[in-house]
C-alpha cells in the first residue's frame, strides 16, 4: 500500500511517500517559512526526484491534530484537497501517535510532547515493544505539573519526543524523573510516523474519505477563547 504523508502540525514542515513499512522518499523542512508556501512544492519536487506520480498512492495521509491551528488546517486542507482531485480514501492521524511510531523501534515507554503554552503541552504516552505501539492515554491537552505527577506515579523511564520535548526535559529532570530526550533526528514530527500511523488505521479498516477528513485540535483557538470570554463564556477551555 503507497500511502503519501503530510506534516504540518508544527514548525517543521515534511512530507513522504511510502509502500507499507518501507519509506521511498521524504523532504523536510525547518526554515521558518510559512508551510502554505512550501508544502506542495516539496510534495511535488519529492515526487519529481523518486520518479512517481500521485495518481499512485493509494491513501493520502496528514497529521490531523493537535498541533498549531493554522499548521494543521493547512495540512488537513491540503489532504483533502488531494484526495478528492484523485478519489483516494484519507487517513487523518494524531499527531502525537506519528511521532511516537518514530521511535517504536525502542522498548520502553515514549512520551510525546508538544508546547500548547498557556502552561500545557499536547501530550499522549505510548509503549514500544516489539516494533508495535500501546496507548497509554489518550491524547490531551494537560499541565507540566499534572504530567510530571503522572509520570512520577507510574514510575517507568521516558523517552521524549516532540517539538516539546526539550521543554519538558528541564522541567520533568528539575523533578527528578528519569526521562531522556529522543536523538536529535528524530526529536521532530515527521511525515514518515504520519504515513506508519495512517498504514495501522488502513488495516483497521478506519480509513475516511476527504469529506470526512476533519481537523482534531483538542483545544479552541486563542481567538475562540477571546471571543467567548467577550460573550461571558469564559475563557478557560
Amino acid at each position: 500500500m503507497k500511502i503519501i504523508a503530510l506534516e504540518t502540525s508544527a514548525t517543521a514542515c515534511s512530507v513522504a511517500l511510502c509502500e507499507d513499512e518501507r519509506l521511498i522518499a521524504s523532504s523536510f523542512q525547518n526554515n521558518g517559512l510559512t508551510h502554505s508556501v512550501t508544502l506542495m512544492p516539496m510534495l511535488e519536487e519529492m515526487l519529481r526526484r523518486c520518479g512517481a506520480k500521485l495518481e499512485e498512492a493509494d491513501v493520502i495521509a496528514v497529521a490531523a491534530g493537535p498541533g498549531s491551528f493554522t499548521g494543521v488546517r493547512i495540512g488537513v486542507s491540503a489532504a483533502k484537497g488531494l484526495a478528492w482531485a484523485l478519489e483516494k480514501p484519507c487517513a487523518g492521524v494524531s499527531t502525537l501517535e506519528a511521532m511516537a511510531w518514530r521511535l517504536a523501534h525502542v522498548e520502553g515507554e515514549i512520551c510525546a510532547v508538544m508546547d500548547a503554552r498557556r502552561q500545557q503541552v499536547y501530550n499522549a504516552r505510548f509503549r514500544a515493544a516489539g516494533g508495535r505501539l500501546e496507548r497509554l492515554t489518550p491524547d490531551r491537552a494537560i499541565s507540566l505539573e499534572e504530567l510530571a505527577a503522572e509520570i512520577k506515579k507510574d514510575g517507568a523511564a521516558q523517552i521524549l519526543v516532540g517539538d516539546g520535548g526539550n521543554l519538558c526535559y528541564t522541567t520533568l529532570k528539575e523533578q527528578g524523573l528519569d526521562v531522556c530526550l529522543a536523538p536529535g533526528h528524530l526529536l521532530m514530527q515527521g511525515a514518515w510516523g504520519v504515513a506508519r500511523a495512517a498504514l495501522e488505521l488502513a488495516r483497521a479498516g478506519e480509513l475516511t474519505s476527504a469529506e470526512g477528513l476533519t481537523p482534531h485540535y483538542h483545544r479552541l483557538s486563542q481567538a475562540e477563547r477571546e471571543r467567548l470570554a467577550r460573550l461571558g463564556g469564559g475563557a478557560n477551555q
